[in-house]
């Protein structure tokens, strides 16, 4: 007597012999849920592909469009005639070109900043035995909850009244302090909560045999910081990288607020903003939307090139091995 599990793996054997007759059409029954589950998974899933993606289409299309496409009542979605120009025109009658350099100048430098403060920090949480340290690592998770908005203020003050920064004298009168230089920028982003907690649950993982074998071998706590931790944890930290550079790179408010007296040190976002009274005419949206496409450009070659990286961040955490 053949076990009915028999007649499942091989659908194509006679099954009349079987006295469990009534076996194959109930295994037979099941094949259709499991097509149709990922069928509409699929389905599901190219429908969120396809919302994700319209938009980007349609602000490339719209940066192409001729002035009568543009006016044209019913609008004109496909361009005849694309007007690769504007791109050109964005780096002709917009500083652009500026706001790039800034833009990459702060945003590079937050995300490298972070990366090594955070690391660091979580090192030490993960891997040292200090007090005070399951204090310092719930403070770092209820840091999390309040908005960066409650701290914009002080942050201004304590940059503006900075002693003996941008003409400031040892009282933090008579300059602008550190509001009219990068580090205005930049210093307030030097240390993230979600990064360190991130690098912490990550190199939790790291085996403290591989750090004491090191340690063994003559090694400084510097050395195996570099040439041990931060190698394991490139996946981790190529993470990271992304969600800080795409974060600071669409960052409005602070950049705003300290670039009001040095509209030089504009970035991107901020520079599209406050130039959006050059865009009230519906005849230079397509001059707006290829800004817009040429700010995005730098996003996409950084997730592009650190897909990987990310994609095994995202997932290493929900595998166990």
């Amino acid at each position: 007597m053949r076990p009915s599990a028999e007649v499942a793996i091989f659908p194509g054997e006679d099954v009349g012999v079987s006295p469990h007759a009534s076996a194959p059409v109930a295994l037979r029954g099941r094949r259709p849920p499991r097509i149709t589950g990922g069928l509409l998974k699929y389905v599901f899933l190219s429908l969120g592909a396809v919302v994700m993606v319209v938009p980007f289409v349609d602000m490339l299309l719209g940066s192409l469009r001729t002035v009568p496409e543009r006016l044209a009542r019913p609008p004109i979605y496909l361009p005849a005639h694309p007007q690769w120009q504007n791109f050109i025109r964005v780096f002709h009658d917009l500083p652009m070109a500026q706001w790039l350099t800034n833009s990459v100048m702060v945003t590079t430098s937050i995300t490298i900043i972070q990366l090594l403060t955070s690391s660091a920090a979580g090192y030490a949480l993960a891997k040292f035995r200090f007090r005070g340290r399951d204090l310092i690592l719930r403070c770092i998770l209820g840091a999390q909850m309040f908005p960066f908005f409650l701290f914009l203020i002080p942050m201004f003050f304590i940059l503006r009244f900075w002693p003996f920064a941008g003409g400031n004298s040892w009282l933090g009168q008579g300059g602008a302090g550190f509001l009219s230089s990068y580090a205005g920028l930049i210093l307030p982003f030097a240390v993230s909560w979600y990064g360190i907690f991130m690098m912490r649950q990550f190199m939790v993982s790291i085996p403290d045999d591989l750090l004491d074998a090191a340690r063994v071998d003559g090694a400084s706590e510097l050395r195996i910081f570099f040439t041990v931790v931060l190698p394991l944890a490139r996946t981790a930290l190529a993470t990271l990288s992304i969600f800080v550079f795409i974060y600071q790179w669409n960052e409005v408010i602070w950049s705003m607020t300290a670039t009001r007296i040095a509209p030089k040190l504009q970035t991107v976002p901020v520079g599209i903003f406050l130039m959006r009274q050059a865009f009230t005419d519906e005849r230079t949206f397509s001059l707006q939307q290829a800004s817009l496409v040429v700010s995005v450009i730098p996003v996409l070659i950084l997730f592009l090139f650190l897909q990987r990286y990310y994609v095994r961040g995202v997932t290493a955490g929900a595998v166990k091995g």
